[in-house]
Parts: C-alpha cells; sequence; structure tokens
C-alpha cells in the first residue's frame, strides 16, 4: 500500500469514526482495518477513542419519550425559561425583620468563640445518624462474637475445637464490647440549652428557611388555588417554619402552631417573633408556642410541617408514631424535610412507607395518601438499592446571616418529601430531574426519575423531540420536573450521538 492509498484510508478513518459517533459505524471497514497491517497504529487510536466515548459520549436515551402536546399550548405565552416544570427558586433572602432581630441578639450575646462553635455544630448535625436499633445491634453483637472466638479457639485436630474457660469468656465478652463501641455509631439526644439554641440559630436557621420555602414554593406553583389558615410546625425550632409559611401565605394563615420539647428553643423562638419592636408584640399575629402535639385527631391544621426533627427521635418506632400523628393532623399537605445524606433520604423513605401503606390502625380521614413531590411514583426508590444506595437530594442557594465568617451565599443541600390528601384530581406524572443538568452543543443530558420507578439517562435533541422540548430542558435545572409524558412502563434503550457537532445554531444558543 502506497502512501497516497494510506492517507486516502486514513481520511476515510476520520470520516467513520464520526459516523461511529452518530450511531452508524460500518463493521466491514473494521474488519478492513483490523486486516491491514500498515495501519495497526491507527487502529490502536480508534479503540482508545471507542472507549472513550462508550464511556462519555454516548448515552441511553427514552426513543418514545414523547412532548407535551403543542397544540394544546402548554406554554402558552410563558418562555421557555419558566415552563410549568420548574419549581427551582433563585437565591432566597430572609425577611429583613428576622435578620434584625438574630444580629441583635448575637451582638447582645455573651457567647465566646461563636463561629467555630456554629461551623463545628453545623458538620455534627450533617453527619447525623439515626439511633442504632435494639435488634440490630444484638445482631451486630453476636456476629462479632462468633469472629472473635473463631479466632481465640485453638483447634489441635483438624475438625475439632476446643472450648473457652470462664476467664476467656469474660475476656471474649470484654473485647466484644469493645469492637461494639468501636464501630458502632453512639447516638446521643441532644438537650437544647439557652446556649446550644443559641449556636443552632447563628448556623442553621438561614438553611432550614431556604429549604423550607424551596418546598412551599413548588405547592404554592402548582396548587396556586392552596391557601392554607392553619399551620403546625412539628419540632419548631427557632421559628424558621413559621416565617417562611407567612413569606408565602401571609394573607391566608391565621394560626401558626409551634411545637417543641426545648423550652430555650421556645423561648429563643419567641424572642425572634417579637425583634425590636418596642411594644413587644410578635412581628405578625397568630403565633402559639407549645411543648406538645394536641391530643384530639379531630384538631387538622391545612399545612403540616417536621423540618430537621425526625433525627432527634429515640428509634424507628417512634418516628412511626410521630408521622401518623401528623398525618392524622393533616388536612392539606404534610411536609417533611431532613439532610441531603444517606440518612435524611432512608427516613423519609421510611415516612413516606408508614404514610402511603396506612400502618395506622385508626383511620381518621378515609381521603388517601397521595404523594405530590419529588417523587413522581408511589414506588420504591430506585436510589436505595441494595448494593450501592445513593442519596437523593436538592440544592437551594441562599443568603446567609450576615455574619463575618459567613461568605455572601451558601448554599443548602436537603431532601423532602411533600404528602396530599386525596381530592381525586389527576396530576402531571412528569419525571423529576435529579442531577445537574448538562448542556452540550445541540444535545442535552438530563438525568430523571421517571414515572415507572426507574431512573433513566435520556439525551434530549431539537432534532429528535422538537424545539420547545430542546429548549425546556437547557433552562431546566437539577431539582425541576420535565414536561414530557411517557405511557410505556418498560421502555427500549438506544444510542444516540452525544455530539453532533461543535456548531450550534444561533437561535438554540438564546436560551
Amino acid at each position: 500500500m502506497d502512501a497516497e492509498e494510506v492517507a486516502a484510508e486514513c481520511g476515510t478513518f476520520g470520516n467513520r469514526c464520526r459516523d461511529f459517533r452518530a450511531g452508524a459505524l460500518n463493521e466491514k471497514f473494521l474488519l478492513k482495518m483490523a486486516a491491514t497491517g500498515t495501519l495497526r497504529s491507527v487502529r490502536r487510536t480508534f479503540c482508545a477513542a471507542h472507549s472513550s466515548w462508550t464511556s462519555r459520549g454516548l448515552a441511553t436515551v427514552i426513543p418514545k419519550v414523547s412532548q407535551v402536546d403543542n397544540s394544546s399550548d402548554f406554554l402558552g405565552k410563558v418562555p421557555h425559561r419558566k415552563h410549568p416544570g420548574i419549581c427551582n427558586l433563585k437565591t432566597v433572602k430572609l425577611p429583613p425583620e428576622l435578620v434584625k432581630a438574630a444580629c441583635s441578639l448575637v451582638a447582645e450575646s455573651s457567647v465566646r468563640n461563636l463561629e467555630n462553635k456554629s461551623k463545628a455544630f453545623i458538620n455534627y448535625l450533617w453527619s447525623r445518624k439515626r439511633p442504632l436499633e435494639a435488634a440490630d445491634l444484638c445482631r451486630k453483637a453476636q456476629e462479632l462474637e462468633q469472629k472473635l472466638r473463631g479466632t481465640r479457639m485453638a483447634a489441635p485436630q483438624e475438625g475439632e475445637l476446643t472450648s473457652l474457660d470462664e476467664e476467656d469468656e469474660t475476656k471474649l465478652q470484654r473485647m466484644v464490647l469493645k469492637a461494639l463501641r468501636r464501630t458502632s455509631y453512639h447516638w446521643e439526644a441532644l438537650e437544647y440549652t439557652n446556649e446550644l439554641s443559641f449556636v443552632y440559630m447563628v448556623a442553621r436557621m438561614d438553611g432550614v428557611f431556604a429549604a423550607v420555602c424551596r418546598a412551599f414554593h413548588e405547592i404554592q406553583k402548582r396548587v396556586p388555588e392552596f391557601q392554607p389558615s392553619t399551620l403546625l410546625d412539628f419540632g419548631s425550632g427557632t421559628g424558621a417554619v413559621s416565617w417562611a409559611a407567612h413569606s408565602m401565605w401571609g394573607k391566608t394563615l391565621k394560626e401558626y402552631m409551634n411545637i417543641d420539647s426545648s423550652a430555650p428553643m421556645l423561648a429563643l423562638a419567641e424572642k425572634l417573633m417579637k425583634g425590636l419592636s418596642e411594644d413587644q408584640n410578635l412581628h405578625f399575629p397568630g403565633v402559639y408556642f407549645r411543648q406538645f402535639l394536641p391530643v384530639s385527631p379531630k384538631v387538622k391544621f391545612d399545612l403540616v410541617v417536621s423540618a430537621f426533627s425526625l433525627n432527634e427521635l429515640t428509634s424507628y418506632s417512634h418516628r412511626v408514631e410521630t408521622v401518623q400523628a401528623l398525618w392524622r393532623k393533616t388536612d392539606g399537605f404534610l411536609v417533611l424535610v431532613e439532610n441531603g445524606t444517606k440518612e435524611g433520604h432512608q427516613m423519609l423513605m421510611e415516612a413516606r412507607d408508614v404514610v402511603l401503606k396506612g400502618m395506622d390502625k385508626v383511620v381518621h380521614d378515609p381521603r388517601e395518601a397521595r404523594v405530590f413531590a419529588p417523587c413522581p411514583h408511589h414506588l420504591p426508590c430506585p436510589r436505595l438499592s441494595r448494593d450501592h444506595p445513593v442519596p437523593c437530594n436538592f440544592v437551594q442557594m441562599y443568603r446567609p446571616l450576615p455574619f463575618s465568617w459567613n461568605p455572601p451565599q451558601k448554599e443548602e443541600k436537603f431532601f423532602y418529601l411533600i404528602v396530599r390528601r386525596g381530592t381525586g384530581e389527576s396530576e402531571e406524572a412528569w419525571p423529576r430531574i435529579t442531577q445537574s443538568v448538562l448542556c452540550r452543543p445541540r444535545h442535552v443530558h438530563l438525568h430523571l426519575c421517571c414515572a415507572d420507578g426507574h431512573l433513566q439517562h435520556c439525551v434530549i435533541t431539537s432534532r429528535r423531540h422538537g424545539r420547545d422540548l430542546y429548549r425546556c430542558a437547557r433552562t431546566s435545572s437539577w431539582g425541576d420536573r420535565f414536561p414530557v409524558s411517557n405511557p410505556e412502563s418498560q421502555l427500549p434503550l438506544e444510542a444516540e450521538a452525544a455530539c453532533e457537532g461543535e456548531d450550534r445554531d444561533e437561535n438554540e444558543n438564546q436560551h
């Protein structure tokens, strides 16, 4: 083969590489390349490119995903960046009155080293796990005992094991207890004293406000007719939930019931609510502070919230009883918010099962429970696999309290669950975007949790899925709902090009 033929083959090879990225690889050409000894180096380059494209370029698509019919004018006069699936908020700001009250309390406080204490407390709360159940602890102790016993027992003959004497048994038990303490998470109940309550306000009040605002915003946008008049906040802490609810539905809310077992925390929340007012009146009326839930099941609230409180309960059975009690008192929406960790995600999935499966023996309200957000289905969470569980979480940007150690903006990573009393109304089962949206030339990568209970990695292009859906994809972000419908539960997988060229249409860049 002369130089011209080699150059021609190399040129053809470049074209074939582009064809491969478009999903149209010619197998005969591969065989010809493999049989050509003079092009072995080119073949090695091709194999390396093949491996890279396989892991990075190609992606699973939803070939039968269908855009909401344009004939129904689902966008109307709304721009693509505000399509019906948008749920995220821009940077959240705390109410000025709350900021002034918090800064005033910090200026008057005698707590030393507040910066380090608040940062350490944030790290502690983020790494906190659920209390270990007694049955799990016993099982773990038995496994450790069997392992240690096997290493200490001598075997003079094959298949024969000698027994341990009383002294060795005592040593073995001590070793088991020591190993159990070293390898098991030691959960302790937090006692919110005056100082710890103050540190919690400095460290977490702004993040709690941002996460709850994000959850409330989705209810307000998707169900604008929902105008609550009563609110119950379990584990109210500094009262951030009441402030967030007032910012959303202040015109209709008449009662804010704050429940917290800590008297110092309730006193601090009341100080924040009074703020700098000279007459010491609350910033908005109808706010009540209690240490216990109302006993009567007939007392219901339009909106029931528990934000970052379930992990303060001592056991799984205690969490089940609390979730059941909160659901009994829910007349409209139940909103649960926890840290965006594996523990927070699993706790809320436990709570979802408690509500959906109707584990409460006494039924006080015949209306069925329906998951409103973020899950588009009532099936088991696809991220909670036994082999490799991955937390499902979302992010909300906010402006923290204006202390010297805080940056101008921070982000709150959290997971939330909204359950609604069934009304018989049908809602769109649009998938939820579970990761950051990757915008690439002429295509967009989306990771979706779909209504069939499966995770899908799809590639949206204007040519395949339509201009409107493509523009909606480019303007969506992590946590939004994607306005597509897919009637089939099991969808075939096929490869689509991850790159269709470096040139972009000028009109497609205006997003």
